[in-house]
């Protein structure tokens, strides 16, 4: 039995070329996680090949979970976070199946509130400068600017404000009302953070180089980012008029 306090949550859809890969990358580290896969229903049998390798080589350390269509990036890990929770898990991890994260900075992560005492860890990609590979210089910008724009808006002191790979520690996600998070894309990402942060919970920037896709299609869409640039002041408009929950040990 492969026993882990710490699950990492890859949310897919038609990820079926980086499914094996990201998987193996991950049971290579020489600290023992768990991978929890939230599919959405993917058409290419992404879920069939998780189920493949649970059957097969990983049946105590791999787990998945099928919904019936694309629900939102925000809802997946929302019910990956509440899975974790039901099965003991210390640290909750969130990454990306196409490489974009690498999987050698888990420890890094994990090592930031494990052992440093912090309660989330963010990979970011703009604390130590500009750390983007093989993004389009558009793509760059947009996603630059976008984390200054929620810094200013909102007066959140986090450089990488929509990164999508982080570690929780568990009492996080118990403290924060996860049924009364909103957002679904980017906007989901900058509520998670912006959230913990106003329930007191301190935070890290672990730097990280983020590597554009090698495989398979991005799910990136313009609408994702109207919704992060329209939800960011909401957000504002609750940090002045909603009580956020105290901190759940």
């Amino acid at each position: 039995m492969n026993a882990s306090d710490s699950i990492v949550i890859i949310p897919t859809y038609n990820e079926k070329e980086n499914m094996e890969k990201i998987i193996r990358a991950v049971f290579g580290l020489e600290k023992c996680f768990h991978i929890l896969v939230i599919d959405d229903g993917s058409p290419d049998g992404t879920a069939q090949i998780v189920k493949n390798l649970m059957a097969t080589e990983f049946g105590d350390r791999l787990f998945l979970v099928e919904r019936s269509g694309k629900l939102g990036l925000g809802t997946a890990y929302i019910a990956g976070f509440r899975w974790a929770l039901e099965h003991d898990y210390q640290y909750i991890f969130e990454m990306d199946a196409d490489f974009s994260h690498d999987p050698n900075d888990l420890p890094r992560l994990y090592s930031a509130c494990a052992d440093e005492g912090y309660d989330v860890a963010i990979g970011s990609r703009y604390v130590s400068g500009v750390n983007v590979v093989n993004w389009p210089i558009g793509r760059v910008l947009m996603s630059y600017f976008a984390s200054k724009y929620v810094r200013i808006v909102t007066g959140f002191k986090v450089h990488d404000t929509t990164a999508g790979f982080k570690c929780y520690r568990r009492r996080v996600l118990k403290t924060i009302e996860l049924d009364k998070i909103r957002f679904k894309g980017y906007a989901f990402q900058i509520e998670m953070k912006f959230t913990a942060y106003k329930c007191g919970f301190k935070i890290k920037e672990v730097p990280v180089i983020f590597v554009n896709r090698r495989e398979g299609t991005s799910k990136m869409s313009g609408g994702i980012f109207g919704e992060a640039f329209f939800g960011v002041m909401r957000l504002r408009w609750d940090g002045w008029t909603r009580k956020y929950p105290k901190i759940v040990e």
